[in-house]
């Protein structure tokens, strides 16, 4: 009967640490990653589009994306888009295709995006441990509704807690070789 409960929780709490997988993947950490503007959204004729569904974005050498956009008319639009994003980066463009060079990272931004991974960090395991304590509350009330006794509700706790635990761990994990991967020259 509990089982039900857990699996859902135990659902949301992979969904959390998914979008702070993909968090992390945004984040940039000295070499140029496509995933850097996945997050980009251009105002392509009044509607807000992902840079990356309407263009080719490739990583030819270590420090340099290109973006081939698939209108050439929207090439001025993405241009401000990323101007206006929080990546830092100027766009070049020679009219047919848009290059960003990814600017070694200070020490100092170094820090502030380890800074940034430990923020979300936070933020996801605050989140799992909200999917905790609604998983709780559902075994509790199951259990004065007699549908579940005290035994099991206590084993359905002990469950859920292995379960937030294991998920914490794991982005606690991400975290740490996210952070790795920046503080590495």
């Amino acid at each position: 009967m509990y089982q039900s409960v857990i699996d859902l929780a135990a659902d949301k709490m992979e969904k959390t640490k998914e979008v702070y997988r993909q968090e992390l993947s945004s984040l940039r950490a000295g070499r140029a990653n496509p995933k850097l503007l996945d997050r980009i959204t251009v105002d392509y004729y009044g509607t807000q589009t992902p840079l990356n569904q309407m263009a080719n974005i490739m990583s030819p050498e270590p420090r340099v994306l290109t973006i081939s956009v698939w209108d050439q008319k929207a090439i001025p639009m993405v241009e401000k888009a990323i101007q206006k994003s929080d990546l830092g980066m100027n766009p070049a463009n020679d009219g047919k295709v848009i290059r960003l060079i990814v600017p070694e990272l200070t020490e100092e931004r170094r820090k502030e995006l380890t800074k940034v991974v430990w923020k979300s960090a936070e933020e996801a395991k605050v989140a799992i441990r909200a999917i905790r304590r609604d998983a709780m509350e559902q075994f509790k009330k199951m259990e004065k509704k007699s549908e579940i006794t005290e035994d099991d509700q206590r084993r359905a706790e002990g469950e859920m807690q292995k379960a937030t635990d294991s998920a914490i761990a794991d982005i606690d994990q991400m975290g740490q070789e996210k952070e790795k991967e920046i503080l590495s020259v």
